[in-house]
């Protein structure tokens, strides 16, 4: 059994649920065909992506609408209405958050793709998010997951040893990556499994 000391979250999906429907199912009418060809053509995830890697927003927003003029509105609509696309925490890993925290028995720190420009919206909204010891934002570092850099960055900065922590994220590519360095994985998909996922790691909540 590994000893474990260490627990790294993700944001986005784990804690915080974030999700651009909550804006452009208005927008396209509920037409959900209509909204994934948007998103698969026009404002990609590779796109944001790129902000989340700290290109700025209004430039990236400029470009975007250079290339597709005829969606300027809905493109527009991407960063000038992001706070709506924001939702609530996901109350029952914060619960889990809450727990490992209180035990004192681990580091805990979070490691999120998330733009800098929009981060201290989050900061601001939710207050477990200073629980951490500290906060790895992509878009404050100019990188992004899944690259080896910002892994290498997390465990050189909170002094963590790869083989002795956790990453818990909800995307397997960042999973993958992770475990490619040498850091435990577990690929989020709901609360009750990560408990089940910890307990295989001898932790327990």
């Amino acid at each position: 059994m590994k000893t474990i000391n260490t627990i790294i979250f993700d944001l986005g999906g784990v804690l915080i649920d974030w999700n651009p429907e909550y804006v452009y199912l208005d927008v396209f009418n509920s037409n959900r065909e209509k909204m994934q060809w948007f998103f698969d053509n026009i404002c990609t995830n590779d796109w944001n992506e790129n902000q989340d890697a700290g290109y700025p927003m209004a430039k990236a927003t400029e470009e975007r609408i250079a290339l597709f003029p005829e969606w300027e509105s809905e493109i527009k609509m991407f960063y000038g209405r992001w706070e709506d696309m924001l939702g609530d925490a996901i109350s029952e890993t914060v619960e889990i958050l809450d727990k490992l925290i209180k035990s004192n028995n681990y580091k805990v720190v979070a490691l999120t793709n998330w733009s800098a420009e929009t981060f201290p919206i989050a900061l601001k909204k939710f207050d477990f998010l200073h629980w951490f010891e500290g906060i790895i934002v992509s878009g404050e570092e100019k990188t992004r997951k899944p690259f080896d850099e910002i892994y290498h960055l997390t465990l050189n900065r909170f002094n963590i040893k790869a083989e002795h922590s956790i990453f818990i994220d909800d995307n397997l590519r960042n999973i993958e990556a992770a475990n490619n360095l040498g850091i435990n994985g577990i690929h989020f998909k709901s609360a009750e499994q990560l408990i089940q996922q910890l307990k295989t790691y001898n932790i327990k909540l």
